[in-house]
């Protein structure tokens, strides 16, 4: 698949799941623009800052529920608040797979919901699907 550089915000607080995901995205070849925030409001203010000063927003946000601070409900919630924000695409990239937070996600607006630990497959699908939306 050719595609152009994305940048990748990832908002993630334990170590091994940065490890592992940061591994599956090299193997994708993904992880040249790559961000991470380790809670919630960390990610926010980053954003806010980037919408702020015009510099270009991530094309995709990987985005844990259990987050310390503000987790990724609430920030997934003000996301798709703020106009300047909502259209990053947002994939739950989480180890709850309840019924509950998985709708909760879809009806806040993510585009998708990937349970941890994801394959490169997995990943690599959500970035051809994010192109597509983007055509």
């Amino acid at each position: 698949m050719e595609h152009r550089d994305i940048k990748i915000m990832l908002v993630e607080d334990n170590p091994e799941d940065v490890y592992l995901t940061k591994k599956v995205l090299r193997r994708c070849k993904l992880d040249s623009k790559l961000h991470l925030a380790m809670d919630g409001q960390e990610a926010l203010e980053a954003l806010c800052r980037l919408a702020d000063v015009g510099d270009d927003l991530p094309d995709l946000l990987l985005l844990d529920i259990n987050l310390p601070v503000m987790g990724g409900i609430e920030l997934l919630r003000r996301l798709k608040k703020d106009e300047r924000l909502d259209e990053i695409f947002v994939v739950m990239l989480t180890s709850s797979n309840m019924d509950e937070d998985i709708q909760r996600s879809y009806d806040l607006g993510a585009n998708t919901y990937l349970v941890k630990p994801i394959s490169s497959d997995a990943l690599l699908l959500v970035v051809q699907n994010l192109f597509e939306i983007a055509a």
